[in-house]
């Protein structure tokens, strides 16, 4: 299968690797044109994995028979809608990232839409991508014309397992980002691995009581204790990790947020709901990033 992998970071090169292995015709897409980019993979057991691979093909693109889109959220929209031309509008564009919204951001394409979350546990330092924890990988449809491409769930699975078919996957996406919604900024607030959240347990009940709330409104149906304790079982699961948003304010990088809590308060207001906690933490993170994002020119703002 022909395939383009649209961002290069951490489970961008996990994807290119675990395809390729599969005998995939695989390339990058990067922001900066170049002809190849270097992928050096280390995963927990101590394997490395190193191998150069094409990028930046127009015509490879142009054939490609799947777009996987690994980008910051905040990042998709600009680069699919500028892509999108030189896409055959048969290309089923899967989004793989955290947070949710991006989506409704694209412009109107022929191609079928998927959207896709997953639990592995890779960052990247120096240039090398550690592969700590596997994961779960779950993917659906968002339009009509992607709604018989299940196969893809097998195709991905055996590179990169485990990973399964939904046809609910909005309701997996909000139950990801309810997670996301208090993890992320809490381990930002306390500058913190996610386990030593632990010790937070009255503000996760507060965050969790209102994201229930909005989910609710939404049709996504769970109780607020149900929710604590998925959220409580993830913690304890990852204790050991570095939330993404804590690693981009570490960097100094734009977040997320606006993609994750941010999408919560944008369904709030539109549900008329008053959510304080969750909207005094997201303007406690663009506080933070506002510190060192303040003579940026290029940026995107709250959306």
């Amino acid at each position: 299968m022909k395939i383009t992998v649209l961002g290069c970071g951490a489970m961008g090169k996990l994807w290119l690797a675990a395809l390729s292995k599969q005998k995939h015709d695989v390339q990058a897409w990067l922001r900066v044109p170049q002809p190849f980019i270097s992928i050096q993979i280390e995963n927990a057991n101590g394997e490395i994995f190193h191998e150069k691979f094409p990028a930046n093909n127009e015509r490879h693109l142009a054939e490609s028979e799947l777009l996987l889109v690994c980008l910051k959220s905040w990042r998709v929209s600009d680069a699919i809608n500028n892509l999108a031309s030189k896409l055959s509008p048969h290309c089923p564009i899967l989004l793989l990232h955290n947070g949710m919204g991006s989506q409704e951001e694209l412009l109107p394409l022929p191609n079928p839409i998927l959207l896709g979350v997953t639990t592995h546990g890779a960052y990247q330092k120096n240039g090398i991508v550690y592969h700590k924890s596997q994961g779960i990988t779950h993917i659906g449809s968002m339009t009509n014309s992607s709604s018989k491409l299940s196969e893809l769930a097998n195709i991905m699975h055996h590179a990169l397992p485990d990973v399964a078919w939904h046809n609910e996957i909005y309701t997996i996406c909000w139950m990801k980002l309810a997670v996301n919604c208090v993890i992320n900024p809490l381990t930002v607030m306390y500058d913190c691995k996610n386990g030593e959240l632990q010790y937070h347990l009255a503000q996760i009940q507060l965050l969790c009581d209102e994201i229930q709330q909005v989910m609710e409104h939404d049709d996504i149906h769970t109780t607020k204790q149900t929710l604590i304790d998925h959220v409580m079982n993830v913690i304890e699961q990852t204790s050991e990790n570095y939330s993404s948003m804590l690693q981009d304010i570490r960097s100094q990088r734009h977040t997320e947020v606006d993609y994750i809590t941010g999408f919560l308060l944008r369904r709030a207001r539109m549900h008329g709901l008053q959510i304080a906690e969750n909207t005094a933490i997201y303007h406690y993170i663009k506080r933070k990033e506002e510190e060192y994002e303040r003579i940026s020119t290029h940026l995107s703002g709250t959306r």
